[in-house]
């Protein structure tokens, strides 16, 4: 079975929360917001730096049809625990927009990542243009199963995924970014989930994509129940570091009109998510959230040679109305960190370190 093909949660009967998924139950039921994965796999036996053997790749997602810089969007970004690296924040926390497409990889090749978007989205602008990019990467580590010292994600990699980025069902599991991460003891990797509210609430969807490399076996819960201590049987990744070292990146998108503060603290409740799946934001763990709205793309560019006028018009939710939305984030956040393991199928990488995938029927024994 291809990743593309891999069973979800709900596949086997487990519905989270009570919300409703949207038609793709995925960051791209909010119209325009596209993902591109290109995964990485290859060699086996000893790890061998610089040759591998490769399990890794990198994740795009683009929040619009259209140029991030050219059209900035309203966004906010929230650290659980800082022990990881989200490029482009200071701009971000600066200007409350975001000006670029999204990358997700492993934590040592953050740099090609960040400097081949930077190409794409100045190369789209044309020549003579004084204009800048500061791209948002995130990263997760995948040292156990990837040679992840090799770096072996290139530009042309980078630019695969941006031109694969695409509306409608998104690949999950041991794919893109997520190739080589491990969750809760389980293999990991990239997981996505949405929710739509009533038409009484606004009707609006929000969408989560999550790279997810981290958590504790003992803690893993799903829909409140603590599956994880029932799952002993299942043998752990021998070469591991400490489990709930590891470290998710979770990207939150809503047609919602919201301000940056409010994208701010839509980004804070996905950490609640994380919560309920049993994630606790350890010491070791790098665990960072973006949220970015795609209403009012209205916004100039912040460049030298741009000529904004001196006002412009947005629409904003109001606060008093936003905690469906909280509601939303935190179910979707829940049921895309479900989707990876469920999704993530038994892998063996570097040295022949083997990490198993999670059940989806078994878990759904548990859960009954």
């Amino acid at each position: 079975m291809s990743p593309a093909e891999a069973k979800r949660a709900r596949d086997h009967g487990i519905a989270i929360g009570t919300g409703t998924p949207g038609r793709y139950n995925a960051i791209t039921d909010v119209a325009g917001v596209r993902v591109g994965h290109t995964t990485l796999i290859d060699g086996e036996g000893p790890r061998v730096n610089g040759r591998g053997p490769v399990r890794t790749g990198v994740t795009v997602v683009r929040p619009h049809g259209g140029s991030a810089f050219e059209e900035p969007l309203y966004a906010g970004y929230h650290w659980l625990n800082g022990n990881g690296e989200i490029t482009g924040m200071a701009y971000l926390r600066e200007f409350g927009m975001l000006g670029s497409p999204i990358g997700l990889t492993n934590t040592s090749s953050v740099g090609v990542v960040r400097d081949t978007l930077v190409e794409i989205e100045l190369g789209s602008l044309g020549r003579g243009r004084l204009a800048w990019s500061l791209p948002v990467v995130g990263e997760t580590w995948d040292g156990v199963l990837n040679d992840i010292d090799g770096r072996h994600v290139t530009a042309e990699h980078v630019k695969a995924a941006y031109a694969a980025a695409a509306s409608g069902p998104v690949a999950e599991g041991g794919v893109g970014g997520g190739t080589g991460m491990i969750c809760h003891g389980f293999k990991g990797g990239i997981g996505t989930a949405s929710r739509v509210l009533a038409g009484n609430d606004g009707g609006h969807t929000v969408g989560v994509l999550v790279q997810a490399n981290h958590g504790t076996r003992e803690r893993l819960t799903v829909n409140g129940v603590p599956v994880g201590r029932r799952l002993g049987d299942v043998p752990r990744p021998a070469a591991a570091p400490v489990e709930g070292a590891g470290s998710i990146i979770g990207v939150v998108a809503t047609d919602a009109p919201l301000l940056p503060h409010q994208c701010r603290r839509l980004a804070q409740r996905a950490a609640l998510g994380v919560a309920r799946t049993g994630g606790a934001g350890e010491n070791s763990s790098g665990d960072g959230f973006l949220c970015f709205s795609t209403a009012n793309r209205v916004l100039p560019p912040n460049a030298l040679d741009a000529a904004p006028p001196r006002t412009y018009e947005v629409t904003v939710l109001a606060d008093h109305h936003i905690d469906p939305l909280f509601h939303a984030v935190i179910e979707a956040t829940e049921e895309a960190v479900v989707n990876a393991l469920v999704a993530g199928r038994t892998m063996t990488g570097a040295d022949g370190v083997t990490v198993h995938g999670l059940d989806g029927e078994r878990l759904a024994r548990l859960l009954s």
